[in-house]
């Protein structure tokens, strides 16, 4: 019976596989194979003297002639879609094959087994490697046909690695940058599970995060020294070429020091070409030092092989052509056709596919021995892998009246992240050296540090591009962990590229961003935001969130935390706010619905619409022309996602289309408003900066007013 239950883990991961990668093998075969592989002897010890034995027995030539194969991929998708960069798998195919081939732990036909050890592609331009090393894996989603479509519609090997396209691919890369702060991300998830759910006699969490990068973001280096992040290993494509020719004309520094400064174990391997064994030395090494993260400069050629173009630009960021692919067969002695897998590769690979399937059954019976022994600690992690959220979660957030004093919608959400941590286990999370003003500690708890991992308030310090990114790592490594990252609503401007990668990638980061206005008062312009709730409603696949009161700040988060493949934006306020009648969560979740209406049969004579502290401004303007014998409808339109996303017959509920008199009111850029409001109607913001004055001063210059809308709704009805 114990047995049967601790499947739940791996059978929901593997639904997951099973899902996204559209496969015709059923999940009863797969799940049959895998449990077959536990019988007779001990499967860590048969798979570690199977990869020794293989190692021992693999020559230098076979090696090379592996490595050559992964080469040719590359080559020869590169050369049929004309467009992609061969360079780099050229040159990084030895640790792609020695990592693939004889280090990592992994399950080809269960890309999702929670236990996998990752590997993250920062340097996402040369994707064709990681294709190349998923598809002699056994990887379902990367088949011959997938390579040949390299960068074509519908492809399931797109131009840069896409988690949600191809499974096997942890994280979405292309940026650079991003990718190391994702595996940052990913370590840190790791470390945090260890310190909670391993026990003397059972470790669970057990895996390595590996990286192969090239561009290397120094904000989350620093914090993966501090943390001393020892099961992240990074390794670093020393080719002196980038785009513009040599490194030299931009880039002297010495990557060795400052990543010793900054906390890391530094090896270099000076021949990454051929000198297979000095690249698996330095990974023994790596693995040895436990405190600390590793970089392992590694020295190669871009390009190697290439007669003409090796070690030049011109190699980096365009097919070689057919003559040079010509050249470059002939130089590396190779006879075979485009695509080709030789024979002798192809059954040295094969290994990994019932490998992998006995070490996830392995881990399985592991897990279940866990289970007997630490019941409540083995739920809570099957919760996490699995990403189902406790029973009646949602009943644990605050509810408001207003009767409650007037606050801040940033102190509220900091009363809501207390109450969820007390029944999300998956919530961790913090801000850039601003948790005192974003409101942000989880009072419950202590800090995440290199001795404390088990803590859930993470301190990024200014960082806020590494911020986004690491949070990005923690929400792919299981979909129960639910990070949230915080910061003024103003420098979401330093985090974009990561925020549109969790968009991208579909990572459900929960961004708590305050300060999201004029109203922050006397900072001025410099941190006041007026085109960013334009420019994120814009952004594809996120929820922007700009909660009015209590019981909108409470539904903002219910939102948030249910979705996990979207990520979500809080923008919260520095003032104080009244909880105002008519607000609901139940409301929130619709993204817009009626506050107030004094009107009969839908048809008022005015709409008002506001939203964030704007929305009270609304209430109150529509009071007062209702004393002058107007109907009047007040809508809170917290998230345009949301409403967007409801029924017609809804929408036309809270907007009819026969009311054209329609006013808005919201305290940034009046872009996009005219959609809600149509050419009839009239949108009052701000579009110019700001100014440096108290909040009450900057409101009434900037006309954000009760009397600019009462005098816009005379002006349209």
């Amino acid at each position: 019976m114990a047995a049967s239950s601790s499947l739940t883990v791996s059978q929901s991961l593997l639904s997951r596989s099973i899902t996204q990668q559209s496969s015709t093998t059923p999940q009863s075969d797969r799940l049959s194979y895998s449990l077959s592989s536990i019988s007779g002897k001990p499967l860590a010890g048969r798979l570690r003297n199977r990869r020794k034995h293989v190692s021992a027995r693999s020559s230098v030539r076979a090696t090379a002639k592996s490595v050559n194969t992964i080469r040719f991929l590359s080559i020869d998708a590169v050369e049929k879609a004309n467009s992609g960069h061969p360079g780099l798998p050229m040159g990084c195919a030895p640790m792609g094959h020695i990592l693939y081939d004889e280090i990592m732990r992994y399950n080809p036909k269960n890309p999702y087994w929670f236990n996998r050890d990752r590997f993250v592609l920062s340097a996402g331009h040369g994707c064709m490697l990681q294709y190349a090393l998923l598809h002699l894996a056994g990887y379902d989603s990367v088949k011959e046909e997938d390579l040949k479509a390299f960068r074509q519609w519908g492809s399931r090997s797109p131009g840069h690695p896409e988690n949600f396209e191809t499974p096997g691919v942890e994280v979405t890369t292309g940026p650079l940058g991003q990718g190391i702060a994702n595996a940052v991300g990913l370590a840190l998830a790791k470390k945090h599970l260890v310190a909670r759910y391993n026990k003397p006699d059972c470790e669970i969490v057990d895996h390595y995060t590996w990286l192969s990068n090239e561009g290397i973001s120094n904000e989350a280096c620093s914090l993966a020294g501090h943390w001393g992040l020892g099961k992240l290993i990074a390794f670093y494509d020393d080719n002196h070429i980038s785009i513009d020719g040599d490194t030299e004309i931009a880039f002297t520094e010495s990557v060795d020091t400052r990543f010793e400064g900054l906390g890391w174990h530094v090896i270099w391997v000076k021949n990454g070409n051929t000198d297979y064994d000095a690249i698996r030395a330095a990974i023994k090494e790596a693995k040895a030092v436990k405190d600390k993260p590793t970089l392992i400069k590694v020295t190669t050629t871009i390009g190697f092989g290439s007669p003409n173009k090796a070690n030049s630009y011109s190699v980096h960021g365009s097919a070689l052509g057919s003559k040079e692919v010509d050249a470059t067969r002939k130089n590396l002695g190779w006879p075979y056709e485009p695509f080709h897998v030789p024979e002798d590769v192809k059954r040295h690979w094969s290994r990994h596919v019932p490998d992998g399937a006995a070490l996830e059954a392995e881990w399985t019976t592991k897990f279940a021995e866990y289970e007997k022994k630490y019941k409540e600690e083995a739920a809570e992690l099957k919760s996490l892998a699995s990403g189902e959220l406790p029973a009646g979660w949602d009943k644990a957030l605050p509810t408001y009246t207003p009767e409650n004093p007037a606050d801040a919608t940033r102190n509220l959400s900091q009363q809501c992240l207390n109450a969820l941590a007390k029944v999300l286990p998956g919530l961790l999370g913090g801000s850039a050296d601003l948790a005192s003003s974003n409101m942000t500690l989880l009072k419950m708890f202590g800090d995440f540090q290199k001795d404390t991992p088990e803590e859930r308030n993470v301190r990024f310090g200014v960082r806020e591009h590494g911020m986004g990114a690491i949070c990005n790592g923690i929400a792919l490594h299981s979909p129960g962990l639910i990070p949230y990252c915080a910061t003024f609503f103003v420098f979401t401007d330093y985090m974009r590229a990561a925020i549109r990668i969790s968009a991208l990638s579909e990572a459900g980061v929960i961004y708590v961003m305050t300060h999201d206005s004029i109203g922050l008062g006397e900072d001025g312009p410099t941190h006041q935001p007026i085109e960013h709730l334009a420019s994120f409603r814009a952004m594809p696949n996120i929820l922007m969130l700009r909660p009015a009161d209590g019981n909108e700040t409470a539904g903002a988060y219910k939102v948030a935390v249910l979705n996990r493949k979207r990520p979500s934006i809080l923008a919260l306020s520095r003032q104080k706010l009244p909880n105002l009648p008519g607000t609901s969560i139940e409301g929130v979740e619709k993204g817009g619905y009626i506050v107030s209406d004094n009107s009969t049969g839908n048809k008022p004579d005015v709409i008002l619409i506001g939203t964030g502290s704007e929305l009270e401004i609304a209430a109150k303007a529509g009071n007062e022309l209702r004393k002058g014998g107007k109907s009047v409808r007040v809508v809170s339109l917290v998230s345009w996602e949301l409403f967007d996303e409801q029924s017609g017959e809804y929408k036309e509920s809270v907007l009819p289309a026969s009311v054209t008199a329609r006013v808005s009111i919201e305290a940034g850029s009046t872009f996009g408003w005219q959609k809600i409001v149509g050419d009839e109607g009239k949108a009052i913001g701000i579009d110019r900066f700001g100014a440096s004055a108290p909040a009450g001063k900057i409101y009434k210059e900037f006309g954000i007013t009760v009397e600019a809308v009462i005098e816009a709704a005379n002006a349209v009805c």
